[in-house]
C-alpha cells in the first residue's frame, strides 16, 4: 500500500517550485501509535510529505519520463511536533537538475510558523536497468500519486506576464 502524505497542491510552477497541503486528522493511523496519549506527526512522515511534493515537481520537469526515487536526505531539521488538527504546508524549490537526478530545498510550515526544513536529492533510475527490472511501467508515478499529478497540473500558476482575461 502506498501512503500519500499530501492532500492537494495550492501552487505549482513547473520546473521551479510547488506548495502542497496536508491536513492532520486524529483519525490517521500513525497518531494512535506515535505516541499513545501524546499524538504527534513523526518527522519522518513530514520528510516524506516534502519528498512527495518535491518528487512530483522533479518528475514533472522531465514530463514523467524518468522514474524518480528519493535517494538522500542531505539535511533535515524540525523545531516542534505537529499535532492532529493542524495544517502542514510543504514548500519545495527545485535547486539543481541533472541527468542523474535533482535536488530540492523544502520547508514545512503551519500557518506562518516554519517548523522544519530539508534538502532532498532524488535519483533518476537508469533507463536500461530500470526497464530490465521493472518493464516500461512507471511504478513511481501511478495510482493515487498519478491522481495527485493530475491535480498539480490543474493548479499550475499562469505566467507572471500574462494579461488577466486575455
Amino acid at each position: 500500500m502506498r501512503w500519500i502524505w499530501i492532500d492537494r497542491f495550492e501552487e505549482f510552477e513547473p520546473g521551479k517550485r510547488a506548495r502542497a497541503v496536508r491536513n492532520l486528522s486524529h483519525a490517521e493511523d500513525h497518531f494512535a501509535e506515535h505516541f499513545p496519549g501524546w499524538p504527534v506527526m513523526p518527522a519522518s512522515l513530514m520528510i516524506e510529505g516534502l519528498a512527495q511534493t518535491g518528487g512530483i515537481l522533479v518528475g514533472e520537469a522531465n514530463d514523467f519520463r524518468e522514474k524518480v526515487v528519493l535517494a538522500k536526505v542531505v539535511r533535515a531539521t524540525f523545531t516542534r511536533e505537529m499535532m492532529p488538527g493542524e495544517t502542514l504546508y510543504y514548500d519545495v524549490e527545485l535547486l539543481h537538475m541533472a541527468p542523474e537526478g535533482a535536488s530540492v530545498a523544502g520547508k514545512v510550515s503551519s500557518g506562518t510558523e516554519q517548523v522544519g526544513e530539508a534538502e532532498i536529492f532524488f535519483a533518476h533510475l537508469d533507463q536500461s536497468r530500470s526497464k530490465q527490472m521493472f518493464g516500461d511501467h512507471n511504478f513511481v508515478f501511478s495510482g493515487q500519486l498519478k491522481h495527485m499529478l493530475d491535480m498539480a497540473r490543474k493548479v499550475v500558476k499562469p505566467a507572471e506576464n500574462a494579461t488577466p482575461g486575455a
